[in-house]
């Protein structure tokens, strides 16, 4: 039967569509004689058959009507039948008074006529997709059905519910919303009722046995999310998301789209909202080099510039594969725009500079970096060597070939640097504020904190202990860092390279620290397990050169607001370049002996707040601060 009904759609649609049309005109004359029609006015109801079913079935056509499924019927086709009947029925009357010129057509049948005509095509369409909703046939195609609560009565939430009524085979048997808007409550919509507010979610989920909630906010912050989901861990129930609006599909919600919630959910905040045309106005038609392109910030950040169509894309990177693997993606998915891959050492000058004599490139984006602090605390002569002559020999490239504008990616491990990492890359900052004072070209320095899920970070550190079964390894119960995402820092980082002048140090607002404790808890209950049962929480101990805590300003740094809300511009104290120029040389002339107790000297008589240090080298060599 359903095979003969999908065959024959178009045919039985407009045979019912034409029986209605001639019946509304029919019906129309039958009210309007009270049922009792004469004779002369049937001969008349005759001659108008032909026109009426010619002229409203052909505008019905025009208007898409015999091609929709009755059965998933909405809104919009609502809106549809409305334009085709209202038309319809003008060009109706319209032929009625050329050739007829009312003669034995009442005014009132061609109004009822109208309203008629749109009840019965509108209603037939309805009642077939209620009966589908509802029939007991398909409701018995599955015989145990998973109860769920969607938790969120909005747009989102209603296009989940029919989704789910519709697809019976999913196996979810609906219970109703849970919504804090105070309006909506006790409100029914689809059948289903708003059975409360959050603070009720967890007697709702013991009360109706749910098995499964759906968080169907697409806008629902990270502490939306974690509220939901403690309530569901606190009754052992199972939860899952509608992604944010920036993940769906044309801003529709669907079944394919609902997954799992993901450390990204918890962490979240609301989505960043660019200006777009400033960034336009940095990137589009201009040669464009990203240091470190290969790497988590760096090859999101190119995803990101292809976007505003540059006229070329250097991606200048040391390792080969993660290099390979950049190019190949970029390359498929923008074939239009030039992509230069350039294997190189940002260490070396002469490379550097081939490069920039070669690509002239007009935007700088200095990435490429060494980050894995207790790795520069073993190897402090190597960090230097990366991240301050990488940086300078950039910097002074850009600043000799003429480049528009060159912005360091920094870190908030820059600010009180307990460690040689932070060190160096604060060094790295004072450089090229320094360097902008005299230069043409304008030097951007951005400071934002950890970034979730970058290459050798805790998550992915985590996700792997906890594969293997535990435990995991917590440095200190009360450690705490900034987080953001991949995608949210490198468009913050374009943002703020965009707004720059020259000289500007941009904090980025990371939200509310994390503690790594509470990360690790999450990650485990998020795997399916459960922390301290199933997986184990070890504490190692700081390890060299950690802190507790980061911070994103140094005391000395004034906070200036910027017109982007999640940016904000340091006041930093610029250093004189002469004088900083020749501590650099001594640095590097010491990293480049292995003069250890050497770089370690110089760390701190660039860096004076790089205390930590400066009290260790005090303690065990003996070394004092040069001035």
């Amino acid at each position: 039967m359903n095979n003969f009904i999908i065959k024959n759609r178009f045919f039985i649609t407009f045979s019912l569509t034409a029986f209605i049309v001639a019946f509304s005109l029919l019906f129309s004359f039958a009210v309007r004689f009270d049922f009792a029609m004469p004779q002369v006015y049937w001969q008349r109801f005759y001659s108008l058959m032909p026109a009426v079913l010619i002229i409203k079935l052909g505008v019905i056509w025009f208007f898409g009507g015999f091609s929709g499924w009755w059965r998933y019927v909405s809104m919009p086709d609502l809106i549809q039948i409305v334009k085709a009947n209202i038309i319809g029925s003008l060009l109706f009357i319209a032929y009625v008074m050329l050739v007829y010129r009312m003669d034995l057509v009442p005014r009132s049948v061609l109004l009822l006529d109208g309203i008629f005509c749109f009840l019965f095509t509108g209603g037939i369409r309805f009642i077939t997709r209620a009966i589908r909703e509802a029939s007991p046939r398909l409701r018995q195609t599955v015989v145990t059905r998973k109860p769920v609560l969607i938790v969120g009565a909005g747009d989102a939430g209603h296009t989940i519910a029919r989704e789910i009524r519709l697809n019976p085979k999913l196996g979810f048997e609906l219970v109703g919303f849970v919504d804090d808007d105070l309006v909506k409550s006790r409100t029914t919509f689809q059948g289903l009722m708003v059975l409360g507010t959050l603070d009720d979610l967890e007697v709702l989920i013991k009360k109706h046995d749910v098995e499964e909630v759906i968080i169907a906010i697409p806008s629902a912050t990270g502490k939306q999310i974690r509220s939901v989901v403690d309530r569901c861990q606190n009754v052992h129930c199972r939860f899952k998301v509608l992604p944010g609006v920036s993940e769906l599909i044309n801003g529709r919600a669907s079944l394919q789209q609902i997954r799992d919630v993901n450390l990204d959910d918890l962490l979240g905040r609301e989505p960043v909202s660019l200006d777009t045309q400033k960034i336009k106005n940095l990137i589009q038609g201009k040669r464009v080099l990203v240091t470190g392109a290969g790497g988590s910030i760096g090859s999101e950040l190119c995803r990101q510039i292809v976007r505003f169509n540059p006229s070329k894309l250097i991606l200048f990177e040391n390792a080969e594969t993660p290099l390979f693997l950049i190019e190949q993606e970029l390359g498929e998915s923008v074939s239009s725009i030039p992509i230069v891959p350039v294997i190189g050492d940002v260490r070396n000058r002469s490379r550097v500079n081939v490069i920039f004599d070669q690509q002239m490139p007009e935007v700088v984006f200095h990435v490429a970096a060494y980050k894995h602090v207790p790795l520069m605390e073993s190897n402090p002569a190597e960090a230097v060597n990366n991240n301050v002559q990488g940086t300078r020999l950039l910097a002074d490239a850009a600043d000799a070939f003429g480049v528009e504008k060159f912005i360091l990616v920094s870190t908030d491990k820059a600010v009180k640097p307990a460690n040689v990492m932070g060190a160096t890359k604060r060094i790295a900052e004072m450089y090229v504020q320094s360097l902008n004072q005299s230069s043409k070209t304008r030097f951007i320095t951005t400071r934002f904190g950890n970034v979730l899920g970058s290459n050798g970070s805790v998550i992915p550190t985590f996700k792997n202990q906890i594969a293997h079964g535990g435990p995991v390894t917590v440095t200190h119960p009360e450690v705490t860092r900034y987080f953001m995402t991949i995608s949210e820092a490198s468009q913050l980082v374009l943002q703020a390279g965009s707004m720059g002048r020259g000289g500007e140090i941009y904090l980025f607002d990371m939200g509310e620290p994390v503690k790594i404790k509470k990360l690790a808890e999450e990650l485990i209950r998020l795997s399916g397990l459960k922390p301290y049962d199933d997986i184990d929480l070890v504490y190692i101990g700081l390890r060299p050169g950690e802190k507790l805590y980061e911070e994103l300003l140094l005391e000395v740094e004034g906070v200036l607001p910027s017109p982007h809300k999640k940016i904000h511009i340091a006041q930093a104290a610029t250093p004189t370049y002469d004088l900083l120029a020749k501590q650099i040389d001594s640095l590097l002339a010491c990293a480049k002996a292995l003069d250890i107790l050497g770089v370690m000297e110089w760390l701190v008589n660039i860096v004076p707040e790089y205390k930590y240090m400066n009290e260790e080298i005090a303690a065990t060599s003996g070394v004092s601060n040069r001035k």
